[in-house]
């Protein structure tokens, strides 16, 4: 079969001077061919006529009127659900061959007589008119902070004509994390648009009554902000597709920069955030021009904000608890029968009384849950120890797993009532003293073997805040310069004639050792040369003592006088390099030698400027001893 792309390679050949035969050889037809298509003026695919009849027979002719009625009623029925019916109204007529051949007739009756699909409807944005907000859970991320995994969402704030974003993290969707966020990105932005758009929210939106559209506390809210507001309708989320394409943008961005940055742990809250705010004002950076046409179109804030809390009064209970909302919450007992005032934040609640806060604690998310502070009713709680076997929160009386562990080993030696009190003994010893250290207590007690009681433990508490830990003391002994002579007298011992001759004598490498001394002969002799010469112009008084004029007088290290260079002009400073030291015994006794290396390249080097040969000092640098002999 001729191709079209054969037939348009033709006519580019012929157009350019090739000839008919060269044409169809490179196009890969004959010549015949070649000649019929250079004289049509349509391509092959232009004159096929499509086919319209069958090459077999259709094995679904007999029961498509069936088929189709099915799919009348229910258009989402698949082929395979079909098929399966099929087999069972007709046994042994169809199978599974016959799955393509009804999928194919499902595709083209859909196309033809189906139901029409819905159509979604680009929209054109203006600038400073709409923006959008909606919740994005973020636990899929598996941030940690401080080990700990951090189940948390944030608030998205999205214009949607430039896409400009901004973010909060908060813990629930509430009126107090939707109130937060939102005016966080206002005045972040610096202006507000004129709509607002969010999803069917229960924080913003009245979804169980048509008489109020939207709750008063939004109403209020944006109205604070002299923003219109709107909502989506329910299961469309393309309406709000801004914002929700924005949450799959951001949240990739978020992954890739914790990909890239090697490690999901955050030392605390506040470097997180400023993680999440870097990759904000990223992909703001990167929205330029529309985002200053956003600005310059948005109105003026209003000169204050709204506060972003709830507020409920609320009557302490017998059991020291208070009920906000759906979730328990403890006080101290000496409030019970008063009304207190519950301040409602987004992520805590205060507790205030006769104008003054008297608790704050974490604000717990979800319904249904306690959060009980045992320091609360330990007073009364060990006045009462049979109520606290069965009490509805005990779980909330274990401050660590140290404690649990406690009264699980009290209960073995005591029984459930003796247990019992036993445990609030020390649970009010830890709320009169310190938490951590009865703690620690209790840690090496169920780490040894010593019966535990709170008798015991309270002794042991008590003896340690009596005597509290000295810190520690740090002396540093002064160090003795002298002891760095001994180094000198070590080697000037190992070095002498003596001692060399010796181990030389009794060596198995005695040989070695004296084609050594043989080679580095000349070197020493001029070396000691130079040092009879420095002799004559010291002074001749033994011992290293410094004289009043300043210069420094002593015997000669005689093994050592080689491995001494004194470089620099007379009258200056001079730098005493040490040319070999050894650096401890062999097998045999004798001093183990360094690396020679060095040795023959200095007698190769020739003496620099301002250094003489006859400059040798013993154990004094130039400028400490006598001047120089002409």
């Amino acid at each position: 079969m001729i191709q079209d792309r054969q037939v348009k390679k033709l006519h580019r050949l012929l157009s350019s001077g090739k000839t008919l035969v060269e044409s169809a050889l490179r196009t890969g037809m004959s010549e015949r061919t070649a000649r019929k298509y250079r004289s049509m003026e349509q391509l092959p695919s232009e004159t096929r006529a499509p086919r319209t009849y069958r090459t077999r027979h259709d094995p679904l002719e007999s029961v498509w009127p069936s088929i189709e009625e099915q799919l009348v009623a229910s258009p989402e029925l698949q082929a395979k659900t079909l098929l399966e019916w099929l087999c069972r109204e007709h046994p042994g007529v169809y199978d599974q061959s016959h799955l393509r051949t009804l999928q194919r007739r499902i595709k083209q009756w859909r196309g033809r007589s189906g139901p029409a699909k819905e159509v979604f409807f680009s929209q054109v944005h203006h600038a400073g008119d709409l923006s959008a907000s909606d919740f994005s859970d973020m636990s899929g991320l598996d941030i940690t902070i401080a080990g700990q995994h951090h189940a948390h969402m944030v608030y998205h704030f999205v214009l949607t004509y430039s896409n400009w974003e901004a973010i909060t993290v908060c813990y629930s969707e509430s009126f107090e994390s939707l109130s937060e966020g939102l005016q966080n990105a206002l005045h972040r932005l610096g202006g507000t648009p004129r709509r607002h758009r969010t999803d069917r929210l229960s924080a913003a939106v009245n979804n169980q009554c048509d008489r109020r559209e939207f709750t008063v506390r939004y109403q209020a809210l944006m109205q604070h902000y002299g923003v219109a507001i709107e909502k989506t309708q329910p299961r469309s989320p393309n309406e709000n597709g801004d914002v929700e394409s924005s949450h799959r943008g951001f949240k990739t961005a978020v992954d890739q920069a914790l990909m890239l940055r090697g490690s999901r742990e955050f030392p605390g809250l506040e470097s997180y955030k400023e993680f999440l705010q870097s990759i904000v004002d990223s992909r703001n950076a990167s929205r330029g021009k529309r985002v200053t046409e956003d600005l310059a179109a948005l109105r003026s804030l209003p000169p204050s904000r709204l506060e972003s809390i709830r507020t409920e009064r609320v009557r302490v209970r017998s059991g020291s608890l208070i009920q906000v909302g759906r979730n328990m919450y403890s006080v101290h007992s000496r409030l019970i029968g008063e009304q207190v005032e519950a301040r409602i934040h987004m992520d805590h609640i205060e507790v205030w009384y006769a104008q003054q806060c008297v608790d704050r604690f974490p604000r717990l998310r979800g319904r249904e849950k306690h959060l009980v502070n045992y320091r609360h009713i330990i007073d009364w709680l060990v006045r009462k120890p049979g109520a606290f076997e069965n009490y509805r929160y005990q779980d909330s009386l274990f401050p660590t797993t140290n404690f649990r562990m406690a009264y699980d080993a009290l209960r073995e030696h005591h029984g459930e009532r003796g247990s019992a009190k036993e445990y609030l003994t020390i649970l009010h010893l830890a709320a009169r003293q310190s938490e951590s250290q009865v703690d620690a207590v209790l840690r090496e007690f169920l780490a040894g073997s010593e019966r535990l009681s709170a008798t015991r433990v309270q002794q042991i508490v008590q003896s340690d805040l009596s005597q509290p830990s000295s810190p520690t003391d740090v002396s540093i002994e002064p160090i003795c310069l002298a002891s760095f002579d001994s180094l000198l007298d070590d080697t000037e011992s190992w070095y002498s004639s003596t001692h060399l001759d010796q181990a030389l004598a009794d060596g198995p490498i005695a040989q070695e050792r004296s084609q050594a001394l043989d080679c580095h002969a000349p070197e020493i002799d001029t070396q000691n040369d130079s040092l009879t010469h420095a002799k004559e112009g010291n002074n001749e008084d033994q011992g290293h003592e410094r004289t009043t004029d300043g210069a420094t007088t002593g015997t000669p290290l005689t093994g050592v006088s080689g491995a001494l260079r004194v470089s620099g002009q007379a009258s200056g400073t001079a730098d005493a390099e040490l040319r070999a030291v050894p650096t401890g015994v062999d097998e045999y006794g004798m001093p183990s030698s360094p690396d020679e290396s060095h040795r023959e390249l200095a007698a190769q080097e020739s003496p620099s400027v301002g250094e003489n040969s006859r400059e040798f000092r013993s154990e004094a640098s130039s400028d400490e001893g006598v001047a120089a002999s002409p």
